[in-house]
């Protein structure tokens, strides 16, 4: 059967994604596309509905993206989303111009008349605005159905079934946002809603039954949550011709590579091969303070670490990789490449120095969604409620030179931030809490001494998905006992530092 799927035109939106996310929910799946997209391209995926995401650019302006005109005759319903509904509106005849009072924020909508959008809604709500352009004069054909104070917030074609938002119903701050995306997905684009874990579990499976055939594969397993459900999916489909390997590179949190072993041979039955190689990872790093140099010395090394060990197993075809739905997105962006920020994300260079062919069974899932498909393969909470990690460890939660006594610093210090969130119940309301080792001294007193000695900083954030955070508002008691725990057991940290910055502008990671 075909699965059931809505299409989403990117025009480069900060909130893209979470139109999908948010379709998702509703148990339908939805894909992302550049609008750069051919009318072929997505005549292929035969979508019950597009959707037209927002964009930062004015369709009047030269250069702005548009997509092509044959995509909006496909005959499906289609709604445009503030840039575009203003792209719709452009493409069709209407008219768009500058905003004489620009709306950023909360704004009141009232619904004048009936549109299959607003079934079941009330006659007025607040709605989240982000515009400095308007639709003026609707195309020809269109009814204006809603209207804020300052705009029109809502327009339909009833026979062409194309419908237009000037606001964000993607967003929590339009309360009735999700009620209007279910109206699209299912009144209007008449879904069933068969987008679930245990649908895209079977389908996984098969698909790497089919993929792999008799022969074998290999997994990197880090710990996390989106390695260690890639590894189960394939462990399922051709049980131990999966090889597993899970390297102790010497970055890694107190006690980490003990329990996590133990975790996948005990309680989830992986045919996992253990690797201590801490002394090949820092030997390389030492002196060595820059960010981006470490990452690259960390990568080459865990490369020549998997290379060894896979040619210990003999002749194997696939790598298994725990790639998600947000890399294969920005790698695909409306401009082109991503811009690299960050070079840790996924490890590189391996399929093309191994020669291996990638298997990839989490690339159409968000971070939300691996988790709720974790839960129903049953795998232990201690795997599905992890924090996420950096894949160089330890290594860029050390400001400055990594060395083995600044690493026992930190793992503690770390150590102690996990437990007293955990003791204060925290630990699964957040995205991540850790602690960072700068690379300056403070004067302190201890006892009747003075010391000069190292501060550590606390990272607490929460997030949905980790491309926007907010740091906790942590109680003033937990934020205390953290302190006082460190400066106490931790010899050769002074003091302690909160970190009160959001993501943006602030990364959630120091390095």
């Amino acid at each position: 059967m075909t699965r059931e799927t809505i299409v989403i035109l990117d025009f480069g939106s900060q909130y893209t994604q979470l139109i999908a996310r948010r379709i998702r929910e509703l148990g339908v799946f939805c894909e992302i596309v550049p609008c750069t997209a051919g009318c072929e391209q997505i005549r292929q995926k035969r979508p019950l509905g597009l959707i037209l995401s927002g964009g930062p650019r004015s369709v009047y302006e030269r250069g702005a993206p548009r997509c092509e005109t044959d995509i909006l005759h496909l005959g499906v319903p289609i709604l445009g989303i503030c840039y575009g509904f203003q792209l719709l509106a452009d493409m069709l005849g209407g008219r768009v111009r500058p905003s004489s009072r620009r709306e950023y924020g909360h704004a009141h909508l009232r619904v004048m008349s009936h549109c299959p959008l607003f079934e079941d809604l009330p006659e007025s709500f607040s709605v989240w605005m982000s515009h400095g352009d308007e639709v003026y004069e609707p195309p020809p054909g269109f009814q204006v159905v809603a209207r804020t104070e300052n705009a029109i917030g809502a327009a339909y074609h009833p026979q062409r079934q194309l419908y237009g938002l000037q606001f964000h119903p993607e967003v929590a701050h339009t309360p009735q946002g999700k009620a209007i995306l279910k109206n699209f997905a299912y009144r209007i684009c008449g879904a069933r809603g068969d987008w679930t874990p245990d649908s895209f579990i079977e389908s996984a499976i098969e698909r790497v039954r089919q993929q792999v055939g008799t022969g074998r594969a290999i997994c990197g397993l880090s710990g996390g949550v989106d390695s260690s459900v890639a590894a189960t999916i394939v462990h399922r489909a051709i049980g131990d011709r999966l090889t597993c390997i899970f390297v102790d590179n010497g970055l890694l949190r107190k006690n980490e590579f003990e329990e996590v072993l133990d975790l996948y041979r005990r309680r989830m039955r992986l045919n996992v091969i253990g690797v201590r190689a801490a002394d090949r990872f820092l030997s390389p790093l030492a002196g060595v303070s820059d960010p981006e140099r470490k990452r690259k010395i960390i990568g080459a090394v865990f490369i020549d670490v998997f290379q060894e060990q896979a040619a210990k197993l003999g002749p194997v075809d696939y790598l298994v990789q725990g790639t998600l739905y947000p890399d294969v997105i920005e790698s695909v962006s409306i401009k082109g490449p991503s811009a690299v920020i960050k070079s840790h994300h996924n490890v590189g260079g391996l399929p093309e120095k191994m020669h291996l062919k990638l298997i990839e069974p989490l690339r159409e899932l968000f971070k939300d969604e691996v988790r709720a498909v974790g839960r129903r393969l049953g795998l232990p909470p201690e795997i599905i409620e992890r924090h996420p990690f950096p894949g160089p460890g330890l290594a860029v939660r050390i400001l400055g030179e990594v060395t083995r006594p600044r690493l026992e610093l930190l793992r503690q210090a770390d150590a102690i931030v996990i437990q007293e969130i955990k003791r204060a119940h925290l630990y699964e309301q957040v995205w991540q809490a850790f602690a960072v080792l700068l690379p300056i001294h403070t004067v302190g007193v201890m006892g009747d001494e003075r010391t000069y000695e190292n501060v550590v900083a606390i990272r607490i954030v929460t997030s949905q998905d980790g491309m926007t955070a907010d740091w906790v508002r942590l109680p003033y008691e937990v934020l205390a006992r953290i302190s006082s725990r460190i400066v106490s057991e931790v010899r050769g940290i002074n003091r302690v530092v909160y970190d009160i910055s959001s993501k943006p502008p602030s990364t959630i990671e120091w390095e």
